[in-house]
């Protein structure tokens, strides 16, 4: 502990020498340095969370949205993003198994809800709407709407599907631990 004291210490070395608290005081105070770093951290992160902050990062995205290419990646990025990690809706809540891209290869997938209703009424079956990340960047992918009889639901969480899909199927994922998972269809589809 005193280590990371002494470590967090020499913070006070970036201190201009006038406000330097040893050149202040004459002496050396221990654990000073540390606290002045967590203040920091904190102030930093009360700063970030309050309306001063919120306004740097309208500012920060506004920047942002004007540079040519970078405001059509960044666009989509923040879309995909707000979407995946809102907590409101159904969305992306269910990693799904689907066949793609042919009958005989099934495909990691996030049922992103069901078939709106002019799209619906125009399918002859009841279908979900899926996105199918593609590897390494699960950014980017592809949307389908898909026989909701036609689909697995998977028993892992989207953290750790996301995972799986990043690392090309080497980090494997792990179930939730259900007693038994509740599927949505049971791939009953024959192509």
């Amino acid at each position: 502990m005193s280590a990371i004291v002494r470590l967090m210490d020499q913070s006070l070395v970036l201190l201009p020498q006038a406000i330097q608290p040893e050149r202040l005081l004459g002496f050396y105070i221990p654990g000073l340095g540390a606290i002045l770093t967590v203040g920091i951290v904190l102030g930093t992160g009360l700063v970030a969370t309050n309306i001063i902050g919120q306004k740097l990062v309208l500012y920060w995205e506004k920047v942002l949205l004007n540079i040519p290419v970078v405001k059509s990646i960044y666009y989509s990025v923040k879309q995909v993003s707000d979407t995946l990690f809102s907590g409101n809706g159904e969305s992306f809540r269910k990693v799904l198994l689907v066949r793609y891209p042919h009958p005989e290869a099934w495909s990691v997938a996030f049922m992103t809800g069901n078939a709106a209703r002019p799209i619906a009424e125009l399918l002859p079956d009841e279908h979900v709407g899926v996105f199918i990340p593609t590897t390494p960047s699960p950014v980017n992918g592809f949307f389908f709407f898909v026989r909701k009889r036609d689909v697995i639901e998977l028993d892992i969480s989207v953290d750790d599907a996301l995972k799986y899909i990043v690392s090309m199927g080497v980090v494997p994922p792990t179930t939730r631990g259900r007693a038994a998972p509740n599927p949505l269809g049971r791939a009953q589809n024959e192509f």
